[in-house]
């Protein structure tokens, strides 16, 4: 597997999901749209956690996000269901644009590194990442098709 296009594409797809991110305006952040569960703020904080869990949990590598991140964005969960306050927008995107830096700085050199049995049935670290980027993906379709119905 090829390290290059592994982060690249790593980088790309985080790049376009901040770019949308970004694009929302501020009164339209914790707003759940007609026909979905979650609010854009829920999105960002789902595909920080997520990222985390399948890049760092599943190579047993140190998480730098809270336990109770899970409790807020992981697969499941919603905002009409927290029990605490969740971090602020701001701090989100800062976590989310310096996840990608910590993937690179600690998995350089070792996608090939096999990981033990998951759930995605990936092999090496390097299908653990592309995973996750699928993952990112299908949320970059659904922040795009959230942000069109909150600029309606």
């Amino acid at each position: 597997m090829r390290e290059d296009f592994v982060f690249n594409t790593l980088d790309k797809h985080r790049g376009r999901f901040l770019e949308l991110a970004e694009s929302c305006p501020e009164d339209k952040r914790y707003i759940v749209p007609e026909h979905f569960n979650n609010t854009l703020h829920w999105q960002i904080g789902h595909v920080l956690t997520m990222t985390e869990h399948l890049i760092f949990g599943l190579t047993k590598k140190n998480s730098n996000l809270p336990v109770y991140y899970k409790d807020l964005f992981g697969s499941g969960t919603r905002p009409t269901e927290w029990r605490e306050n969740a971090p602020e927008w701001d701090f989100l995107m800062a976590q989310l644009r310096e996840q990608p830096d910590r993937i690179h700085d600690l998995f350089t050199n070792k996608l090939g590194v096999s990981v033990e049995g998951n759930f995605l049935k990936a092999e090496s670290v390097g299908e653990l990442i592309l995973s996750s980027v699928m993952h990112e993906i299908s949320h970059v379709g659904t922040v795009s098709a959230m942000l069109k119905l909150l600029h309606s």
